[in-house]
């Protein structure tokens, strides 16, 4: 009960720090403020604004194409699900050793024996591919938006403001 109120706290913090900021759809995919940047000074500074004004909506984009990518993997999908798993019922239905015969299996012999498979399971499973492709499908998606879309009035405030203080 008490891991359950801790995520729940987490949720609600998470909610209330990095999700107050997400910009609506709207405003996010504003098309009549798409256009090329003149040069790579403009470009860099629209790129600098958007991503700090856009960075909650850029994270969920992140979390979408992390989920996506675990997703579409199967075996990354069943070697993830098969230590978390494994680990929970090592956790719940073993925390006592238990006497097979001679033998007398402990909660070590039962991690050894998950990690020994699911490790290479999940190594065959290609985590480092799908890290790298996460990294490159978000970089394309949010330097993309970053640079193409123009700031907004509100970015000429933004700026005084930082100049005046």
């Amino acid at each position: 009960m008490e891991v359950l109120l801790r995520a729940t706290d987490a949720i609600k913090s998470l909610r209330e720090t990095r999700f107050s900021g997400i910009r609506s759809p709207a405003e996010f995919f504003d098309y009549h403020r798409i256009s090329r940047p003149a040069d790579l000074n403009q470009a860099t500074s629209r790129i600098s604004y958007n991503t700090r004004y856009f960075s909650s909506n850029y994270g969920l984009i992140i979390a979408a194409l992390a989920v996506y990518a675990v997703i579409t993997n199967y075996l990354l999908l069943f070697s993830i699900a098969f230590l978390v798993f494994g680990f929970a019922a090592i956790n719940k239905f073993a925390p006592e050793a238990t006497q097979f015969g001679e033998h007398t299996v402990t909660q070590k012999h039962l991690y050894t024996a998950l990690f020994v498979i699911g490790i290479p399971l999940l190594w065959w499973a290609s985590p480092i591919y799908t890290v790298f492709w996460l990294i490159g499908a978000s970089a394309v998606l949010i330097l993309g938006h970053a640079c193409m879309l123009e700031p907004g009035v509100e970015s000429d405030y933004a700026t005084i403001s930082e100049g005046a203080v």
